[in-house]
């Protein structure tokens, strides 16, 4: 039975940095977008995008069979479908693909992935696009992760796997850059406004938002110093899940796995040069991009809160 959602077509969200952001996305998108008849669920991305932890956020229960933290189960449940009888056999599956097939042929992932769903069973598929030819069928529900999460929900006329990955591979390196030019931002933040500070998104770029008082923070000085940084080119490494080390130093980071390789890799760095207040949130709003039209981007989020500004005191 297909779901009652069928006629959706596509969501679009901005895909936070950040363990506890995404899960609370994951958790938003399960009681938006999840039905009981969904048996395939297909996630798209590159390894770093931060599909495991929208997954984790989406079914907080489910055990990944590639946990992060290097404990892999094995064999690989999916497999051994035979040996799991009786009351309480896993509902819900999970694989990774791109991982699994180091072990395993992908025609055997194909065939197992379908006897779970012959069983009435749930597949939560990473790198999905690589076993749909195998497969035959589409994922009942589509979820690609790069700048932006794409929701989808595909028929018989798509969108197609390769669709979806073609967007989010496309729009991924944004968003590592946007959030290495965030921490650098941060490495050189009085503390006391680092410690006061939260976190959004904006289309090729981040906001830092700071509740109470403006900080007493020279942007252009903070632009120049974090574009001398881009300039040395230092290496950005996964240090633990509590930080990343950025030429060697460690610094705390809740994403640590989104980043560039290198701050070389951060093009068009620029930061607008005065806060944004909003009177909604009662915060004082810092806001950077990054990206070849990054001066243009800020110019025209710079116009539309004017706009927005002269309108409110109009009225």
């Amino acid at each position: 039975m297909r779901s009652t959602h069928s006629s959706h077509l596509y969501s679009t969200y901005f895909a936070p940095r950040g363990r506890s952001r995404i899960y609370t996305l994951g958790m938003q998108l399960a009681q938006q977008y999840l039905s009981p008849f969904d048996k395939i669920i297909g996630v798209i991305g590159e390894p770093g995008s931060g599909k495991s932890a929208l997954i984790k956020g989406m079914f907080p229960s489910l055990e990944l069979t590639n946990d992060d933290d290097g404990v892999n189960i094995r064999p690989l449940p999916l497999l051994d479908q035979d040996s799991e009888t009786g009351f309480y056999t896993p509902h819900t599956y999970h694989l990774d693909i791109r991982f699994e097939m180091g072990f395993t042929q992908l025609r055997v992932l194909a065939d197992a992935i379908l006897e779970a769903v012959h069983r009435g069973k749930r597949v939560i598929v990473e790198h999905f696009d690589l076993v749909y030819p195998m497969l035959g069928v589409n994922a009942d529900l589509l979820i690609g992760v790069g700048e932006e999460i794409l929701i989808t929900r595909p028929n018989l006329f798509g969108p197609e796997p390769q669709e979806i990955y073609e967007t989010v591979n496309k729009s991924l390196p944004y968003r590592l850059m946007a959030h290495t030019a965030e921490d650098l931002c941060e490495y050189f933040m009085p503390s006391s406004d680092l410690a006061r500070c939260t976190h959004g998104d904006v289309r090729h770029g981040f906001i830092m938002s700071f509740p109470g008082k403006e900080p007493a923070i020279d942007l252009p000085e903070l632009e120049k110093k974090v574009q001398e940084m881009i300039d040395r080119n230092l290496p950005v490494c996964y240090h633990d899940e509590q930080h990343v080390s950025i030429g060697g130093e460690l610094h705390v980071c809740t994403g640590p796995r989104t980043h560039v390789r290198q701050t070389g890799q951060i093009h068009g760095f620029k930061l607008l040069h005065h806060f944004i207040y909003d009177p909604f949130d009662r915060c004082y709003l810092m806001v950077g991009c990054v990206g070849e039209k990054s001066d243009e981007n800020l110019q025209k989020l710079d116009s539309m809160i004017m706009q927005r500004q002269q309108q409110e005191s109009f009225f």
